[in-house]
């Protein structure tokens, strides 16, 4: 096993897409289950932290270590077939493996090309096909993991009790999509899904696939004002002839950032939905062509794709939005402040129009049929960026007050620890922290991350 205390090398795993900075006295990269449990072990018996990382595509703060030593699990990586692979190995490549063999792993974060499926099933990652397929949660069957005293468990799925001298978590999740503190579970797995890298490393899955589909038709569809595009979301969430697999909005101020990159968007179009459908082989064009004219879109407009080239082009105008948020924060000199709540649906329209009344310059896209968007407020200097973060608080506040989450996706790392005990309240807390403690005696593994560590 690496053990590095070489800060210039130290120095590349001390951040992750947070921005968030920290420090470390020494990295180890273990190679074997055996030596991830040597590891922790030796820092729970020195009450050393230690802090897990992998592709550092977290934007929590969660990988980014106050000190200790950092655990990376890049070298975790092996792809050991269809239904079993490593920790650390990159989601989107056992995506390609498993597709070969003509199947789909349908968990698609957007970084799923950079991020690790042990971090993925760490934070219960989701994205754009959650709308069908919910977050990594289900395609889970079983992993292994390594308890913060050293203890390897080497494979527990649903069958596997939560030890009864555990503490139990009597809590209720809000009623939508959410990534937000330990998953009230009656099995050991479930527990450990979600828990990002606080209660244990995982070093190995197995997971749960299905067949490939025949066909995938996208498409882009355009709409000149906001109900239009509310009646084809809800189209989409109840018609059984339509089905789509993701459903992801574009504001106009997405709109208006791609403008240059993206010819076909019309003049007239305040809004857009990506939209993407499995098929057996004849695309439902028509009854999407239906809908789009009985919800008032700008359906002549539509660019539709139906093969693999033209999927690639629809993605690309997809993936311009994130990638002109971030040029326009480097243009501007200051971090973004974006968001990751989800409300139920029936305040999806209440909260968009919160984001809209917004001061700042922002832009607001994302899993819309999930009710879950992300508002990025782009502020330019100190006193915005403070005016920001006082908003963000207050958005935050306003999901959870009508049954919402502070974390759709994302977790909640270290970051996001004030707004989770708002969310769920100081007797919810309190069983998270004696459930940590139990675990954790010396309370060093993932130190900061979703709880503090103050000494109870």
């Amino acid at each position: 096993m690496e053990r590095i205390t070489d800060q210039g090398i130290i120095t590349g795993y001390l951040t992750d897409a947070s921005n968030t900075h920290g420090h470390a006295e020494v990295l180890v990269r273990p190679r074997t289950v055996a030596e991830v449990a040597a590891v922790l072990a030796h820092c729970q018996a020195t009450a050393t932290p230690v802090t897990v990382t992998a592709r550092r595509t977290s934007t929590t703060g969660a990988p980014v270590p106050d000190g200790g030593w950092l655990l990376s699990m890049e070298h975790l990586d092996t792809i050991y077939g269809l239904h079993e692979v490593g920790g650390g190995a990159l989601l989107g490549e056992y995506q390609a493996h498993v597709a070969q063999l003509g199947h789909l792993f349908p968990p698609d974060p957007t970084s799923r090309h950079e991020c690790s499926i042990g971090a993925a099933i760490a934070c219960n990652a989701s994205g754009a096909r959650s709308f069908r397929y919910g977050p990594t949660r289900p395609w889970i069957e079983a992993i292994e993991v390594v308890l913060p005293d050293g203890t390897i468990l080497p494979r527990i799925d649903r069958a596997t009790p939560i030890p009864g001298d555990w503490p139990q978590l009597a809590w209720s999740e809000p009623a939508v999509k959410t990534a937000a503190g330990y998953f009230p579970a009656d099995n050991l797995l479930d527990l450990m899904i979600g828990q990002e890298g606080t209660l244990g490393v995982i070093t190995r899955a197995w997971t749960r696939t299905v067949p490939a589909p025949i066909g995938v038709l996208s498409l882009i569809a355009f709409f000149s004002d906001l109900p239009s595009t509310l009646a084809m979301v809800a189209r989409a969430r109840s018609d059984d002839a339509l089905r789509p697999r993701a459903v992801e909005f574009f504001d106009h101020n997405s709109l208006a950032m791609v403008r240059d990159r993206v010819p076909d968007i019309p003049v007239a179009a305040c809004a857009a939905l990506f939209i993407e459908i499995e098929h057996d082989g004849e695309a439902p064009l028509e009854a999407w062509w239906d809908a789009l004219v009985e919800v008032d879109a700008l359906a002549e407009d539509t660019i539709v794709a139906e093969d693999e080239r033209g999927r690639a082009r629809l993605h690309a105008v997809r993936h311009a939005i994130p990638a002109g948020i971030n040029e326009q924060v480097v243009a501007n000199g200051m971090p973004k402040v974006g968001t990751d709540f989800a409300v139920p649906h029936a305040h999806l329209a209440e909260m968009m129009a919160r984001y809209h009344a917004v001061p700042l310059r922002h832009v607001l896209f994302g899993h819309i049929g999930d009710a879950h968007l992300h508002l990025n407020m782009l502020p330019t200097t100190p006193e915005q960026l403070a005016e920001a973060k006082a908003l963000y608080r207050e958005l935050a506040l306003a999901a959870v007050a009508v049954g919402g989450t502070v974390s759709a996706e994302h977790g909640i790392g270290k970051l996001k620890r004030e707004l989770l005990a708002d969310m769920v309240g100081a007797e919810v807390i309190a069983a998270f922290r004696a459930l940590k403690r139990h675990v954790d005696p010396a309370w060093v593994l993932g130190q900061g991350t979703m709880l503090s560590h103050m000494i109870d």
